[in-house]
């Protein structure tokens, strides 16, 4: 692919950098909603573990 105009190479620059900008976005909300749902998923853990310590009944 040869470009003799540099607007199409400066556009497809551009595209790009706005496809790796989109991608990183898309990484950190990923990581950011992980973590809040490992925190849910542990506070849910603990509960289940405490009702059943305090109920004097195990599962097995």
């Amino acid at each position: 692919m040869v470009y003799r105009n540099t607007d199409e190479g400066a556009s497809m620059v551009e595209y790009a950098m706005l496809v790796v900008l989109i991608a990183v976005v898309a990484m950190v909300a990923v990581r950011a909603v992980g973590d809040n749902v490992d925190e849910t998923f542990d506070t849910v853990n603990t509960q289940i573990d405490t009702a059943q310590s305090t109920s004097g009944t195990t599962t097995n």
